[in-house]
């Protein structure tokens, strides 16, 4: 009885119970605090903050490709009011005219042909180039008078950036200025819309970069924002390709695809062609180009 009741006054009087006996654990250190970075953008508030890194400007985008648009050359192809239809020969496929080219109205259907340069599937871009060709090789003193319409439509072609209608739209060009007397010089004053993308381009002989975040790679790293050990992450997938391809063949050349020499090819034959004022317009759209003629 005097057990029981020494267990009863315990547990009302919880206080009074014996404490158990716990084992003390080694403390840990505490995480010491390092200041982090912050990122910020240039000339703001935060980049006057003492741990801010100021992020570099993004990259341009001058090699960018451009979005295509509709053209005018397909609408009519498909509304079929081109007296053209695809024959296919022994060589390859040909343009079947159903009129003769010398009497078409060539203010019509010329910038309509050059509209066609931005196209890139087929058959849109096989008759649009192959018909191109053809109306400048039998246009003879046509041409000339049309020569104002046709710069638009060489402007959007280059414009779009894409390595496969400029190599395309240069060789345009070549031909036309020697497609009859007194194109060469009538090109001269539309210069300022044609050479601007020429001068971007001209000493691209190698791959493009397979990505438009290189310069924005290299200022991050610049700025303090790399991998870790400070290698630049992501570097080696940007960078464009050598020319220098060993042993290798590089048979953009042979193909005449290689974007560099064809543009210095082209500027030697608007300097050829352009009269006595090309090169100086040429030489002020394009500083880095030299004579083909005075040196």
């Amino acid at each position: 009885m005097v057990a029981e009741k020494e267990t009863l006054s315990l547990s009302k009087c919880p206080d009074k119970m014996p404490k158990r006996r716990t084992k003390l654990l080694a403390q840990q250190p505490l995480p010491v605090h390092q200041p982090h970075s912050l990122v910020s953008e240039g000339f703001t508030v935060k980049a006057m903050m003492k741990n801010s890194v100021v992020r570099g400007p993004p990259a341009a985008g001058a090699f960018k490709e451009r979005p295509t648009k509709p053209t005018a050359f397909r609408k009519f192809y498909e509304r079929g009011d081109f007296p053209i239809a695809l024959e296919h020969d022994s060589k390859g496929n040909k343009i079947a005219w159903k009129v003769e080219i010398e009497k078409l109205d060539y203010h019509h259907y010329l910038p309509l042909f050059f509209d066609g340069l931005c196209e890139m599937t087929f058959p849109y871009e096989f008759f649009a180039r192959q018909g191109v060709h053809d109306m400048l090789e039998h246009g003879g003193n046509k041409i000339l008078p049309v020569v104002p319409q046709l710069i638009i439509p060489i402007k959007n072609a280059l414009n779009l950036r894409n390595r496969q209608v400029i190599c395309v739209t240069l060789k345009v060009l070549q031909h036309l200025v020697v497609s009859a007397e007194m194109v060469g010089e009538a090109l001269v004053p539309y210069y300022r819309q044609i050479l601007p993308i020429m001068n971007i381009f001209k000493n691209m002989n190698g791959e493009l970069p397979r990505s438009q975040n290189c310069l924005s790679v290299l200022r991050d790293c610049r700025a303090g924002l790399c991998g870790s050990g400070g290698e630049i992450t992501g570097l080696s997938v940007c960078l464009p390709e050598p020319v220098n391809s060993g042993d290798g063949i590089d048979y953009s050349q042979q193909k005449r695809e290689n974007v560099g020499d064809l543009i210095q090819e082209t500027l030697g034959a608007f300097e050829r062609h352009g009269g006595e004022d090309a090169f100086i317009n040429i030489k002020y759209m394009v500083p880095t180009y030299e004579s083909c003629l005075l040196n």
